[in-house]
């Protein structure tokens, strides 16, 4: 993980000394994690002035809150198209299960687009998602791999109770759905409001093994989950 980091502040430290230019990226995602699934993910280059998300920001009333709560990516899409960046949206087709991966091929313009950002709920959770914030793309022709964390947008409490539709959408509580099937039913809820009220480290989650009560509706054998959730691989063409 080291030499991982190093050779991206190398090739960072070249970026700022010359001008980029126009090249095209392999941005390969696989889902780590053992049972959780990724929403439809956003892989954007984009400007220095652009961001996903930010650690440490509200994400409350934001295109955030609604990529973290329920996988809308709509919004996140508007903002990249607005900014002049270039993306793809949903490179898997739809959900990205446990242990799969997806890629997504961008061409980019030059120091315009000379950053990278993915993101992406996590089901089943409240409000956690998958991301990649701002990573300066490698000028080398290259394949740069990186592991990246889940991140909770700290909006919403994480009860871990399965609702279903409309608990996916923005201010309304719960975790839309389960792709998995090992999730129960009936739970009394885990967790009050999140402690950081900002977008921050995912701590996890707790589940139970109780299918049909307990705290939480979610499986602790299937569900439970560290950082890093997914490993990204940048080839530069």
């Amino acid at each position: 993980m080291n030499k991982l980091i190093t050779a991206a502040a190398v090739s960072a430290g070249i970026l700022l000394s010359t001008p980029a230019l126009a090249r095209n990226l392999d941005v390969e995602i696989t889902n780590l994690t053992n049972g959780l699934y990724f929403t439809p993910l956003l892989v954007a280059a984009h400007d220095y002035h652009t961001h996903l998300f930010q650690v440490g920001a509200d994400a409350v009333g934001t295109n955030v809150q609604a990529m973290a709560e329920g996988g809308d990516i709509s919004g996140l899409v508007g903002e990249v198209e607005v900014s002049g960046g270039t993306y793809v949206a949903n490179p898997a087709g739809g959900l990205l299960a446990p242990g799969e991966s997806t890629t997504a091929t961008l061409k980019t313009r030059g120091r315009h687009n000379a950053y990278l950002s993915i993101t992406g709920m996590l089901l089943p959770t409240n409000d956690g998602f998958v991301g990649l914030d701002a990573l300066m793309i490698p000028k080398k022709r290259g394949t740069y791999t990186y592991l990246i964390e889940a991140y909770d947008a700290g909006t919403e409490a994480n009860d871990e109770l399965i609702v279903g539709m409309p608990g996916g959408a923005p201010g309304m509580p719960g975790i839309p759905g389960d792709p998995s099937g090992a999730g129960g039913s009936m739970g009394t809820g885990v967790a009050g409001a999140d402690h950081n009220m900002k977008v921050h480290v995912h701590r996890g989650v707790i589940g139970d093994t109780d299918p049909d009560g307990g705290l939480s509706d979610l499986n602790r054998d299937v569900h439970r989950f560290n950082n890093p959730v997914a490993k990204v691989v940048v080839k530069v063409k």
